[in-house]
C-alpha cells in the first residue's frame, strides 16, 4: 500500500533537539498530496508531526469554529447572525451539507490520518543529526508518542460533536486506526471509542514519559505533562475523577506551569510560546496568520464580523477587583459586549491555547469536590483567585478589604462555585457547552440578541452534530447519520 505524504517545501528544517514547532512549522508549508514512498527519515516523520499540528489549527478546528461553536450554544456567548456566521447551529437547523459539520469533521479525520501515517511508519529510519541507533530509537518514541495523543485528542473531539453520548444514543465515531483512504469502516460505538482514545493517551504517556529529546520550554510540542493536562480534561468529561485527580497532581508537581498573575493576565494572550500558563499551544504566527477566518474575527468588538458577543449577565458574576472583568468591551459597529483580550491579534496570529494551567487547576478543583478532598479544592481556588483579584483601596490607597479577606467571605469552595468559576476564566475559549452537558444540561438555544428562547435537554438528537453527506453519501459506505437530519 502507497503512503500518501504532504508536499512539503521546507526553507530551514533544523534537525537539532531543541527545534521550536513555531518557528520550524511556519517555514514548512503542508498544501498538496501526491503518492511517494514511504517515510525513511526522522526529518521526514518530524515533518508530518508538524502537519498534523497545522491541520488542528486550522480555521475549522481549534482556529476558530470548534471552539466558537460551544460558545453561541451556551449561557455565556451567542451569535448576533451577522454575515450569517453560527445561525444554523445557533438554530438547531443543521443539515448534513452543514460547513460547521463537515469543517470540522474533514480536519479531524485528516488529522487522524497523519497521526496513522505517522504510527504506521517503519522505525528503520535514519537521522541526520546521528547515526547512533539508541538516540534514533528515543526520538522515534518522541514523535510517535505526539502522533498517539494528537489522535487521542482528534477522537476524543469528533466524538464530542459527532458521537451520541449526549443525544439519546450509544454510537460514537469511526475509529480508523491505519492509513487506508479506501478502508470502508463502520462507526464504533461510543464505549469503544472511548477505550481507544484511553489506549491512545497511555501510549503517548508510554513513549513521551522520560523521554530526553523532550523540550517543556516549547508549548507547541506535546510532552508527557502536556499530554497529561490533555487527559485531565478527558478523564473529567468521563467523570473518572480519581484518574483526573492523579493526573492534576502529576502536572502540578512538574512545576513547569504556573498560573498567570493578575497582572500580566491581559498580556499573556499576546505571548506565543511564552506565556508561563501554556500547557501546549498550536502554532500559528504572521506567516500562518488565520486572517478573517480566525477567533478575532468572531469575537473582537473591533475587528472582522464581531459575530459572538458575550451575554450581560456574565459580567455580574464578576466583581470589579477580578481582572477578568478587563477582557470584555463593546463595539462601535454593533451592540452587545465582545472579549477583547483573548487572540486580540487582529490578522490571527495569535498561537491557539489548546491546554492552559488554569483549566488544568479547574479540573483539578471538580474531580476533589467529586471524593476527593475538599481542602485540596479550596487549596487550588485560591490559587487561582489570588492571581485575579486585587485589594479594595481607598482614594489615599489603604487597603479596605485585601485579597485574602475577600477570599475568606466568598466562604469555601463548592460545586456551585466551582461551575462560576470555569465559566469566568474559560469564556470564549471552546468549554461551556461541554460543560453543560457532562453536568447534564441543558443547552439554551439562544436568539440574535443573546435571550434564551429555549431549553435543548439531554438526549435531543440536535446535541449530536449531522455526520456530513459527503461521508454518509459514498457507496457502500458502512457509516450511519446521526437520527433527525436528511441522510
Amino acid at each position: 500500500m502507497k503512503k500518501y505524504l504532504i508536499a512539503f517545501s521546507v526553507i530551514a528544517l533544523t534537525s537539532t533537539a531543541i527545534t521550536s514547532c513555531s518557528e520550524d512549522f511556519i517555514d514548512t508549508q503542508f498544501f498538496q498530496s501526491k503518492p511517494q514512498e514511504d517515510i525513511k527519515t526522522i526529518e521526514e516523520l518530524q515533518s508530518f508531526v508538524f502537519g498534523a499540528y497545522g491541520t488542528m489549527r486550522g480555521a475549522s478546528y481549534y482556529g476558530c469554529d470548534f471552539v466558537t461553536i460551544p460558545e453561541v450554544r451556551s449561557d455565556e456567548m451567542y451569535s448576533n447572525n451577522r454575515s450569517g456566521y453560527y445561525s444554523t447551529v445557533s438554530n438547531y437547523t443543521m443539515l448534513s451539507n452543514d460547513a460547521y459539520a463537515s469543517g470540522p469533521y474533514t480536519a479531524m479525520y485528516t488529522t487522524i490520518a497523519k497521526a496513522n501515517i505517522i504510527l504506521g511508519t517503519s522505525n528503520n529510519l535514519t537521522w541526520g543529526e546521528t547515526v547512533d541507533p539508541t538516540k534514533i530509537a528515543l526520538k522515534i518514541k518522541q514523535l510517535k508518542g505526539q502522533a498517539y495523543a494528537v489522535r487521542a485528542q482528534a477522537l476524543f473531539d469528533a466524538l464530542r460533536l459527532f458521537g451520541q453520548q449526549y443525544s439519546g444514543g450509544t454510537t460514537g465515531v469511526v475509529v480508523p486506526l491505519q492509513y487506508n483512504p479506501s478502508a470502508n469502516m463502520a462507526r464504533s460505538s461510543v464505549q469503544q471509542t472511548q477505550a481507544q482514545i484511553e489506549a491512545d493517551f497511555n501510549n503517548a504517556l508510554t513513549n513521551l514519559t522520560g523521554n530526553s529529546n523532550q523540550v517543556y520550554e516549547d508549548k507547541t510540542v506535546l510532552n508527557e505533562f502536556s499530554v497529561k493536562a490533555l487527559m485531565s480534561r478527558y478523564y473529567l468529561y468521563k467523570g473518572d475523577y480519581a484518574k483526573v485527580r492523579s493526573l492534576v497532581k502529576d502536572v502540578v508537581a512538574s512545576g513547569k506551569y504556573s498560573v498567570i498573575p493578575r497582572d500580566s493576565y491581559l498580556t499573556s494572550w499576546t505571548l506565543n510560546n511564552a506565556a508561563s500558563n501554556s500547557v501546549f499551544e498550536l502554532a500559528v504566527g504572521p506567516i500562518a496568520a488565520l486572517g478573517s477566518t480566525s477567533i478575532n474575527s468572531k469575537i473582537s468588538p473591533d475587528n472582522g464580523y464581531q459575530n459572538v458577543p458575550v451575554k450581560p449577565i456574565v459580567l455580574t458574576y464578576m466583581s470589579e477587583q477580578d481582572i477578568r472583568k478587563s477582557i470584555f468591551a463593546g463595539s462601535d459597529n454593533t451592540s452587545g459586549l465582545f472579549i477583547a483580550a483573548k487572540y486580540p491579534n487582529k490578522n490571527g496570529e495569535d498561537n491557539i491555547r489548546v491546554s492552559r494551567y488554569e483549566e488544568v487547576i479547574l479540573n483539578g478543583i471538580e474531580a476533589e469536590l467529586k471524593g476527593g478532598d475538599p481542602a485540596k479544592a479550596q487549596g487550588y481556588w485560591e490559587l487561582l483567585l489570588k492571581n485575579r483579584l486585587k485589594d479594595i483601596v481607598d482614594a489615599q490607597g489603604n487597603v479596605i478589604k485585601s485579597i485574602a479577606k475577600q477570599i475568606e467571605d466568598l466562604g469555601p469552595i463548592d460545586f456551585d462555585k466551582l461551575k462560576e468559576e470555569r465559566r469566568k476564566e474559560l469564556i470564549g475559549e471552546g468549554f461551556r457547552m461541554w460543560d453543560l452537558l457532562r453536568w447534564g444540561g441543558p443547552i439554551p438555544k439562544n436568539a440574535t440578541n443573546g435571550n434564551a428562547t429555549a431549553n435543548i435537554p439531554v438526549g435531543d438528537n440536535r446535541l449530536a452534530f449531522p455526520i456530513p453527506l459527503a461521508e454518509t453519501n459514498v457507496a457502500g459506505t458502512l457509516v450511519k447519520s446521526n437520527p433527525g437530519y436528511d441522510n
